[in-house]
């Protein structure tokens, strides 16, 4: 008789969206994943490996040497990480969207300056379709803790987009102690003048998507520019959008009662300024 297995892809594969997870190359078990789930002290990226590829592959590489040098006094790998994302994309099929998350199942939480050797865990899913509504967004004071680092701390970022939806909005949009607006809940917020895009500056996550969307423009002779925006500014623009991986434009509608105008030519030079970043090979 054939033996049950604790792997969470074959606990996935009762289910109608396919998904794999893997631990340092190898399908992962709950007890690989149980310091992660009772810890919660880790950093991820998330992108979409396309035919093969990956739009910003360096920066990811980038992202997860930064963030695991932070959390856990160590570099990790580039190489390494190619390997076991090769790994878990072997023999899929179509687009795929990927989560590379970086934990250590050595980390002692009561010693946590020491240096710890980091696990690699790739899960992979489908690709979700973006909705290409605009949104409605409701600011609040929030700035996250270490926001240079894209780690698994997301509570206040979930509970955040749960106020903006009982109040009436679609998500949430953070603004520091000193007024200036930083980013939405997963997504970098950008600014349309009527001439170039304006990125706000105050402490916050340098999306890839944003990086890459920033190259298309200046590659396209197309003004970017960063500079601190303030609500009172608001008014001040024509149109306003989100990015992050999974969508890389998405008009905003309004923030609070400032309503935004939409502008379906940007959001198609937007979405050209990123396709023109070639992929690369993982």
């Amino acid at each position: 008789m054939t033996q049950p297995t604790d792997s969470i892809e074959a606990r996935a594969s009762t289910t109608a969206t396919p998904t794999r997870c893997e631990l340092n190359g190898k399908p992962a078990t709950a007890d690989d994943l149980r310091a992660l789930a009772l810890t919660n002290y880790g950093h991820f990226t998330a992108l979409q490996a396309n035919e093969g590829g990956v739009r910003g592959l360096d920066l990811h590489l980038a992202r997860l040497d930064a963030g695991t040098r932070e959390l856990f006094g160590t570099s990790l790998d580039a190489e390494l990480v190619r390997a076991r994302l090769c790994t878990a994309l072997a023999g899929w099929k179509g687009d795929a969207a990927v989560r590379i998350t970086v934990f250590s199942r050595a980390f002692d939480r009561e010693r946590p300056s020491q240096t710890f050797a980091p696990d690699v865990l790739v899960t992979v899913t489908p690709p979700r379709r973006p909705d290409s509504t605009p949104v409605r967004l409701k600011t609040f004071h929030h700035e996250r803790a270490l926001p240079a680092i894209k780690h698994v701390g997301t509570f206040a970022l979930f509970h955040h987009r749960r106020l903006a939806q009982q109040a009436g909005f679609d998500d949430a949009l953070f603004v520091d102690a000193s007024g200036a607006i930083s980013e939405a809940s997963i997504w970098n917020i950008g600014f349309f003048d009527g001439t170039g895009v304006v990125w706000p500056i105050a402490p916050q996550l340098h999306g890839v998507s944003m990086q890459l969307i920033d190259n298309g423009l200046r590659a396209r002779g197309i003004a970017s520019t960063s500079r601190r925006v303030t609500r009172g500014d608001l008014a001040t623009f024509r149109s306003a959008f989100l990015t992050n991986c999974g969508c890389p434009v998405r008009a905003v509608a309004s923030i609070d009662d400032v309503a935004l105008a939409g502008d379906a030519d940007l959001e198609r030079t937007l979405a050209a300024c990123h396709a023109a970043n070639p992929l690369q090979a993982i």
